[in-house]
């Protein structure tokens, strides 16, 4: 597996916008986001778990008012930040897609896996 940067770690703030990115998954582009929530980096796939239609309305804009949920614009579901897991809404128990990613050397990585 590989590293690929993605940005700074300045980039990312605690509860702040996202790092939007584009990831290859079987063949195809994916739009993706990084967050910084409880001092950890989390990566996933833009997409809501209901619909596949993309989390921020305003880019990077995908925590709600309260900054403690990840909250899908258009349909209001409601996930956790460290988990991606949907606690209310249209599909809740259902979960964001999870994109591996790691922090060092003042960057945000993605691990790339290999693609067959």
């Amino acid at each position: 597996m590989a590293e690929r940067w993605l940005c700074r770690s300045d980039s990312v703030l605690e509860r702040g916008l996202a790092f939007r990115f584009v990831v290859q998954q079987q063949g195809r582009q994916r739009n993706a986001i990084v967050i910084r929530f409880a001092d950890r980096v989390y990566g996933y796939i833009n997409e809501c778990a209901h619909v596949p239609i993309e989390l921020d309305y305003n880019l990077g804009d995908v925590f709600d008012l309260s900054r403690e949920y990840l909250i899908c614009s258009t349909h209001g579901a409601y996930y956790n930040p460290r988990n991606g897991l949907c606690l209310g809404g249209p599909c809740t128990g259902r979960r964001l897609q999870a994109i591996a990613v790691v922090e060092h050397d003042n960057a945000i990585w993605q691990i790339e896996e290999n693609q067959v």
